[in-house]
């Protein structure tokens, strides 16, 4: 029987298509999620909507992690940037039916950059494709940078972290431009682009643009990651419950 006490939190990965295709994830998630008392789950981008609906009925969390870039073109939302490296297509697509299965099951989620992007994207929201490009003038994003983002007072980020203001480790040059009406942004840096969302009508629906696995131990980024597990071991909990009525 799996302990209610460490929650079982998939984490999606890259698709390496060099030789054959394969997983790769790096291991930087899962020490995260298990520093935070969780055990780490892989999951490979196969099968379609059936195999993803079986594969988190046995999981109590989601971590949405990093990546590369979206094709936009394929989504509809304009010819892909030149300086885009996106994800192959068959990853793009399972990601997506992830996030939106994930949604809909009401599975605690913690997304990540691309991860943050993802979740926004697939309820409606805009992306920024290529920075400072579309923002003219704004700062830097690349290569682990710096910098602060300010959360909004009332806010269930803002709660988890205890603050108002986090110092954060960013790497990415495309962001979220605008979020659907299920999603409220709840972070911004000084120059007003999105950092943080959450789903508000969701038990754990969590996402931020920077790298909290990036952070060096024992700070308030921690805290994201102890956030879903506690949140997924409540899920952990409802589901031994319900094995045993």
């Amino acid at each position: 029987m799996v302990d209610p006490d460490r929650p079982l939190i998939g984490i999606n990965g890259l698709l390496d298509k060099t030789t054959e295709p394969k997983l790769h994830l790096a291991n930087r998630y899962a020490n995260a999620v298990l520093k935070a008392g969780g055990v780490p789950v892989a999951l490979t981008p196969v099968g379609g909507p059936g195999d993803i609906a079986r594969m988190l009925a046995h999981l109590d969390g989601l971590v949405l992690s990093g990546g590369d870039d979206f094709d936009t073109a394929r989504l509809g939302l304009g010819p892909t940037h030149p300086e885009a490296v996106p994800v192959p297509a068959e990853k793009q697509d399972w990601d997506f039916l992830l996030a939106r299965a994930a949604l809909e099951r009401g599975l605690p989620v913690l997304g990540i950059c691309y991860g943050m992007q993802l979740l926004g994207l697939a309820e409606g929201g805009r992306i920024f494709q290529h920075l400072p490009e579309d923002r003219p003038g704004c700062q830097e994003h690349r290569r682990k940078v710096l910098h602060k983002v300010a959360l909004e007072a009332g806010s269930r980020i803002a709660r988890v972290m205890g603050e108002r203001e986090v110092d954060v480790v960013s790497s990415h040059h495309q962001a979220l431009a605008s979020v659907g009406p299920r999603w409220k942004i709840s972070g911004r840096d000084h120059e007003g682009l999105i950092e943080a969302i959450e789903r508000e009508a969701h038990p754990f629906a969590l996402a931020v643009q920077w790298h909290p696995e990036l952070a060096p131990e024992g700070t308030v980024q921690d805290k994201l990651f102890r956030a879903l597990v506690g949140a997924a071991a409540i899920e952990s909990n409802k589901r031994a419950f319900g094995a045993r009525t």
